[in-house]
Order: C-alpha cells, then structure tokens, then sequence
C-alpha cells in the first residue's frame, strides 16, 4: 500500500487513515482482534514516516519549537484516530448513558502542546462520574496500542471530583495547570476547566508560587548549581527547559496563558524579554530534539561526544581561535545565562508584587535602618525599594556611567538583593560603558575594591556578570564568557572558573578551608601583594581561546590592565608573573620527583623569592579548587606543601622557617602519637622502613594507615596486602598496594585495575627500605554507594594476589575489555613523549601525554620494561581525557639514557602505545 506522507505536521491524512483502518476493520470481518495486527503494523509505519518528516524539517530549518510541536501535532490525531476507531468499531456503546462520556486530556508537558521525540505521552482519561467498564475498555485499548507503538504513556483515569481532590498535591497539580482537551466530550471537559479555575488555583498563587521555586532550587541543587557545567542537562539544568517550564508555569497560573502579551500587561516581563524567552525556548527545544534523534532515546544531557556532532549539524565553524563546537557551547551558555536573567526579573517582579516569599534571610537579620536608607538616598544616586536596590530615577547611569559600577558597591555594602527594575536599567545601559568609563580612575579605584573585597567578592563579580557589566567593563573578559574548553577536565565555563577562583581565594582568607588547607591558611595573612594576587586570580585564563599559549596572552593582559585598575607597577609585575607561570607549581608537585634535588633548584629558579612563592602557592590551590568536583584532593594538597617546603629554603638564602629535617622529624613524631598502642619497638623499627622523602609526601592520615596495613601484611605473612578507601564527594576511590617490589610490578598492578575496568586516575609510587612497594592507585569511582565501591576495591585486590600467584593471566583478561568510553572518544589528544637528561642529575626524565583510557599505564609501564628500563620513580596524572604520566628511569646499570638512537627507540615505542598500536606485552605474573 502507498503511503502518501506529508511534509508539515500532523504528517499525514486524518481523514485517509480513518477510511484505511476502517477498510482493514471490514475486512477482517469486523472483528477488531483479527484486524489488530496490521493495524498496529500499519501505525508503526505512520509513526516511522512522521518522526523522519518531523526530523527532516529539524535538519532543514534548526527549529526545535517546530518540531516539538509539530509531533505534539502528530500525536494529537493520531489519539483521535484511535479514539474514534476504538468507539465506532471495538467499544461502541449503542445506547450511551450519560456516565458513558470521556474526554481525553494531554497533560504536563504534552498538555503545552510541545513533544520531544523520546517525551513521555502524558494523558488523563476524564470521566464524568465513575469508571464504567466500557470507559475502562476504551482507555485500555486505547494504551495499549499506544505502548505496542513504542510510546511512553503516563496516564491517569479519574473523575472530575478526582482531578479537583487530586491537585492538593502541588506536582498533580502542576500537571494539569498544563491540561488541553485532545478529544472527546468538550463539555465536561469545559465543567472540568472551570473547577479547576474556581476550586484549586482561586486564592492559592502565592502557595503554588512559592512550592515552585521551592523545586526550581532543589532541582538545581540536584542538577548542579551552575548554569556553566560543560556537560549541561538541556531539560533539568540550571538554565535549561525547565527553567523556562517554570516561567510559563507561574504565568499560567496567574494570568491564565504562558508567558506573552499577559506577562507584559502585569508589568512583569516586557515585549523584548517575551521575544527572548521564544529564542532560547527554540534554542533549546532545538538541542533536545537533536538528542532525543540522535541518541533514539530521552537523552537529556549534552555530553562531550554529541556537541562537536550537534555543532556540525547546526552550522557552526571554527574561527578565531575557537573551535567549532567551542563557538556553539558558547552560544549555548549565553542563552542559559539569558534564561537565567528571564527567571530573575520574574521572581524580582512577584516579590515586588507581594506574591513570592523573599529568597533569603539577610534582611531579617541585618535589615538596614532608616537612618542608612536616608543616607543612601541622600549620598548616592540609589535608593532601597522593598528591601531591594533600586535606582532613583531612570537617568542615574546616563548622568553618571560610573553609577555602573558604583550600583554593584553599594548592594555589596548594604548586602541588598537587586530591584528587577534596576536589573533591567542595567542592562539596557550597558552601551554607555565605553573606553571613557573604562580608564575612569575612579570607576576603576571601586571595581578594585570589589574585586579585592574581604567579603563577598565572587557574588558581586557574579552579580556583575550576569547583568552583562563586568564583560563590557574588561573587555578581555566579556571575550571568555560562555567560553568553555572543549576537555574533560574542566567543569565549568572560563568565566565561571575566573569567578569561582575568585571565591575560592576568599574561603581560604576567611579560614574556612583550615582544616583542608592548612598552609595556604596560615600563609595567606602574611602576603604583601594581596592586590596583585586576586588581580591574577581573575586573569590567569583570560587569555585562552587563542593559537598562543594562554599564560603569555593572559601575561600581556595583565600588564595592560593593572595599570588600569591602579595597580603600581611593582604590583602589576607581580600580578603578570602569577598569570604566566600559574600551572608551574601544580605541573612540577603532580609530575616530577620532588625528592630529587635538581627539581627542587630549577623550581627556585623560576620563583626566586619567598612572596612569589607564597603567592603562586595561594594561586595554584585556588585555580586547582575552582576547576571543578573532585578535582582537589588530599594527594595534591601534600604533594604541594612538599613543593613549597622544599623550595623555601633555596628562594630564602637558605634561612627558612622549618628545615626539612625538622619537617621529617615532626611528621614521625606525629606518627608515634598515633600509634601509642604499639609497643614502642615496633614504632621504631617501622619509622626506619621508610625513606625520608616518604615522610614529605604523604599527609598524617594516609601515614598511619599505611602503618597499619604494612603490620598486618607482615603478621599475618603476607606477600600482598591491599586497603580500600572512597570518597563520593571527589568520586575518587584510593586503593593502596603492598608487596615485595619487583621491576614489573607497578605494570602489574596498572594491568589488574585496567582488567577490572577501572581507570587510574593518579597514582603514588613508593618503596620502603626493606624492598617493598608501596603503591596508592586514584580510581575513577564506578558505584554511587560507598559498599560497592569498597568491593569493587577488594575484588581488584583478589585480582592482584590471583596474578602474582600466577590463577589468571592478564593477556587472557585484559582481551575482554571494552572499548574506552565513548566521552573520552569524543577528543583528540596529540600523542607526545618528551625524552630529557636536564631535570635530574641522576635520571632520564620521561613525559608522556595522550588520550587516557583504561589500561594506558599498564601498557606504559610494560613497555618501559620490555625497553629493559628501570623505573624508579612515577608521576601519575590525568586532567580529564588527558594523561600525563612522567617516569624516572635508568638503563639496567643505573644509567640515563644518553644514547639519541636508544632514546628515539624508546620515543617510537610509546608514540604507539598511546597511539593504541601497542607490540605484544610481557604479561607474565611476576614472582612472589
């Protein structure tokens, strides 16, 4: 049979299909079980044609709202086709009572008239009094189809009475705010409407109101708080679909129509942000759509794999330094941000109008007296309106830019919410922030003090920024917002990490993070060059985006503007110098031997006195910090400690505060109070199993851990002993290694966690002085709850002990494995292997860096061994899809590798590993 398929919704021919299903119902002898079967094959051939023609119209004009409503279209008659097929031919009622009446109801998001093609179908059956059994039949036959034609259908069968007594319950409630007849009896449907109008939504806004917000911020607690998260939920993220749901929600509750000509009657949106709230709706229904086809399921996040795809499919190209898809995730962030501002002028607006609770508790507990409200109207141009910041009258920032600026200082001093009308006078004034203002001395004097602020200075940059201010007053910076970095390694925009790098500076400052950060606490009040450090804190990425390396671009900038902001010229060196060499510290702590003493030298070199050496300290941790969840850990923070306590000595003429012996000897001593249940014999001799070195790299915690667990290896006798420990938080899992060291068993140890599917995220090679290993593995965490995690630990562990008593072979084993992840996939990593004879006296120094996946550091290390190298020490990293492993290695007599032949062996030989071409690996279980 011909199929004549339509280009514009509702992709086919009601009228055709009626005939043609009915024709099939005749000649199955007007039995509807035996004309069952072609007519579902039949639907599933119209359902197949209409979601290639709804798809086919996405690809041609990137309309995701013409979409989305043109398969509600589709939706919508097919139901009436069934409908009317399911009553005139299966469940006909020849006699109807007035109880057989029905209307079909699309509710939630179906019920706004918009479907993505994986939406849940949500209907309500409606019936006037109770259920029937021949109302029972129709709903049934009627989702039974539905479900044979692969739809999700939620769905409720309820009375009148139901539905009024029902929406109590703010999420039914919330349901059928959205409810739109599809078909049926229109007059109780009609009776329905005007319950619900009178009875449940009379007298109850502010209530709903509130109960909404309510979930707006627990949805983002859940989702994330940012809005500038790199991997984005379309639908539940900050900034998202929902987002805007919840506009059109509370305007419909009030207004009685979504947002539109009734919002900008009530005064609380005007014609231009109703013309915004359409563009990023079709924005986002159009990235949605996209997934939903692409992935043939209701794949709601953008994930690193599908934004380059998604960037090709909507046109985007690279330029200027940005990649194509880094130019559309910006895009992206800047209607996230748009939606952002769409919620904050409503929300300011309802408070305004008494009908929404203020978002906080600040003003009951420091409220400003009349007294201060006086003085700010009689000094500035700004006055306090509802317990909100408000501007006195329409030409504050036209007589005097700098109110710009001066508007964010005095909501900081006041600790004032924002008025939405001084919000929207804001942003329609950002054109008068040009040059003039931006080398206005006294526009700079107060934006530095907000930046330097002891207070809040990340909400007042963010405030700054989200009303568009802050990019036009630093040029430099409104380039990077929205700005992502197409890697796995940060979570958050350029921006946003700027900001957040910012605050974290400030935690520290305030002692919040003590416990955490103890030096950077205890050092940060004894800087000099505050000014010059928050300056570089808020620069130090600026300059990505382009071919130059970030650090010398963001150098460059930072020259230019501290002058601007009125930094000295010795301050504005200092702030330069922290931009350029701001991933020095955590490149030499994370990837070098910091027990050698030519790491520790060439460092000094580069640092050179003790204040930049406090101050990139204060910087790195911060920027380490604002990276993302579980970026920082314990591991880093000693491993940074060590660097800093090491190199102080050298940038302080050799006078320093605490000698490394005294460190050594304080950390033992720590350890002895720890473990005052041992006899003292066994403390002693267990301190002397360890290097010196040992004692600088590891924090207390992980000390006495390790002491227990070498113990017990060495009562119970055995040759291999490991422990577990997992963090959700960091999504982190550390499992900890002990056996007799073996030139192989590091690549043993790699090969088990590779096996079990586990990826190295870091590690942490040590060896004690009686000649064993012992080994700390960073594990991506693969289970939500912690006892799963812990088993996962143990069973990597039985793997360990089962190869070194050669039960299980790794080649058979790791054949198994899977392909890499399909995120990490979804990058380029350039393969690189740098070979150098300059960074240790005594050690060929080398960094390799390609594309993590799992079982990388296996074949690494196996290679380096089949290279008849000796390792002895490695530096195990990973920023997102990236690897950077470093090893320190000598030839078999304790050697470097001078030999340039024998050095591009070795450079060939990885080059294809991490190109994945890797030669047949020695695989056999090391002795015991």
């Amino acid at each position: 049979m011909d199929r004549a398929i339509q280009r514009s919704a509702p992709y086919f021919d009601s009228r055709a299909l009626r005939a043609e299903l009915t024709a099939n119902f005749r000649a199955a002898g007007d039995d509807a079980g035996k004309a069952r079967g072609a007519m579902i094959e039949r639907l599933k051939l119209l359902v197949a044609d209409a979601r290639a023609a709804a798809r086919r119209g996405l690809e041609a004009d990137h309309s995701g709202r013409r979409c989305a409503s043109g398969l509600s279209h589709f939706q919508d008659e097919l139901i009436r086709v069934l409908y009317d097929y399911t009553v005139w031919h299966v469940y006909r009622a020849t006699n109807p009572s007035d109880a057989e009446r029905m209307a079909i109801v699309a509710t939630g998001g179906y019920g706004r008239a918009l479907l993505a093609p994986g939406s849940d179908i949500d209907l309500l059956f409606l019936l006037p009094y109770k259920q029937t059994a021949w109302g029972e039949s129709v709903a049934e036959y009627i989702l039974y189809v539905l479900w044979d034609l692969g739809f999700k259908v939620g769905h409720a069968t309820r009375t009148v009475d139901q539905c009024i007594k029902m929406s109590s319950d703010v999420t039914v409630r919330t349901a059928l705010v959205d409810a739109r007849l599809i078909h049926g009896d229109g007059k109780l449907y009609g009776e329905f409407e005007e319950r619900f109008r009178t009875q449940v939504v009379a007298g109850t806004a502010r209530a709903f109101i509130d109960a909404k917000m309510a979930e707006y911020d627990a949805r983002h607690r859940t989702a994330g708080e940012s809005r500038y998260k790199v991997e984005p939920n379309v639908k539940d993220g900050k900034g998202g679909l929902r987002d805007l749901h919840t506009l059109h929600w509370l305007s419909k509750y009030l207004y009685g129509q979504g947002v539109g000509a009734a919002t900008v009657a009530a005064g609380i949106f005007r014609t231009e942000e109703v013309a915004t709230f359409r563009r990023c709706e079709d924005f986002l229904w159009t990235i949605r759509c996209f997934l939903h086809f692409a992935s043939g399921r209701a794949e709601e996040v953008l994930t690193f794999d599908m934004q380059p795809w998604l960037a090709a499919q909507l046109g985007y190209n690279d330029r200027g330094g940005l990649l194509a898809v880094e130019r559309f995730m910006k895009h992206y962030f800047l209607i996230a941000k748009d939606v952002g501002d769409l919620t904050t002028i409503l929300c300011s607006a309802l408070e305004m109008q008494q009908l929404k609770a203020s978002p906080g508790l600040s003003r009951f507990l420091r409220p400003l007296s009349w007294k201060q409200r006086r003085q700010l109207r009689t000094r500035t141009d700004f006055r306090i309106d509802n317990d909100r910041l408000n501007v006195a009258d329409p030409e504050v920032f036209k007589r005097d830019p700098v109110n710009l600026i001066r508007f964010f200082a005095e909501a900081h001093h006041t600790n004032s919410f924002l008025h939405p009308d001084a919000i929207r006078l804001l942003r329609h004034s950002k054109r008068l922030i040009d040059d003039g203002l931006r080398t206005d001395p006294e526009a700079n004097r107060i934006f530095i003090e907000l930046l330097t602020g002891d207070t809040n200075p990340e909400m007042s940059l963010r405030r700054m920024n989200e009303a568009g201010v802050l990019g036009r007053f630093v040029p430099e910076f409104g380039r990077v917002v929205g700005m992502t970095q197409f890697n796995m390694y940060h979570s958050y925009t350029i921006d946003e990490h700027l900001i957040r790098t910012i605050g974290m500076l400030t935690d520290i400052e305030r002692g919040g993070a003590s416990n955490e950060l103890p030096l950077s606490t205890e050092i940060i009040g004894t800087i000099k060059n505050r000014r010059a450090l928050y300056v570089a804190a808020f620069l130090h990425d600026i300059g990505k985006g382009y071919t130059e390396d970030h650090s010398i671009v963001g150098a460059r900038v930072a020259r230019k503007l501290g002058p601007r902001f009125g930094l000295t010229p010795a301050e504005t060196e200092t702030a330069a110098w922290l931009v350029e060499q701001h991933l020095t510290m955590s490149n030499i702590a994370q990837s070098r031997d910091l027990s050698d003493p030519k790491t520790i030298r060439d460092f000094a070199d580069v640092v050179q006195s003790p204040e930049r050496l406090k101050l990139l300290l204060l910087l790195t941790v911060a920027d380490i910090r604002a990276v993302g969840p579980g970026v920082w850990n314990g591991w880093k923070g000693q491993l940074l400690r060590t660097l800093y306590y090491e190199t102080e000595p050298l940038v302080a003429g050799g006078h320093t505060q605490v000698k490394r012996s005294q460190r050594t000897a304080e950390a033992q001593e720590e350890l002895r109070r720890a473990l005052t249940d041992w006899p003292q014999a066994d403390v002693d001799r267990y301190v002397e199993r360890h290097y010196p070195d040992y004692w600088l790299r590891t924090d207390a915690e992980r000390r006495v851990e390790h002491a227990k667990l070498l113990r017990r290896a060495e009562h119970e006798g055995l040759h291999l002993a490991t422990d577990t420990r997992t963090d959700a938080f960091t999504a982190i899992t550390e499992l900890t290694v002990v056996a007799p060291n073996h030139p192989r068993l590091l690549a043993l140890f790699a090969g088990a966690c590779a096996a079990a599917g586990a990826n190295i995220a870091g590690a942490h090679i040590m060896t004690t002085r009686d000649g064993y290993a012992l080994d700390t593995f960073l594990l991506n965490r693969a289970f939500k709850d912690d006892e799963d995690e812990l088993r996962r630990g143990k069973r990597i562990g039985d793997l360990i002990g089962r190869l070194l008593r050669g039960d299980a072979w790794l080649d058979t084993l790791l054949a198994e494995r899977g392909p890499p992840p399909r995120r990490v996939m979804a990058f380029n990593v350039e393969p690189d292997v740098i070979i150098n004879n300059a960074l240790s006296d005594q050690f060929t120094v080398i960094e390799v860096a390609g594309r993590d996946r799992p079982g990388l550091l296996y074949e690494l290390t196996s290679t380096l061994s089949n290279l008849l190298l000796d390792i002895t020490s490695a530096h195990i990293t990973t920023f997102g899809e990236k690897a950077v492993d470093v090893f320190y290695v000598t030839d078999l007599t304790g050697k470097k590798i001078d030999s340039e032949t024998r050095q591009e062996t070795i450079r060939k030989r990885l080059i294809g590993v991490l190109e994945g071409s890797v030669e047949k690996l020695d695989r056999s279980p090391a002795p015991t």
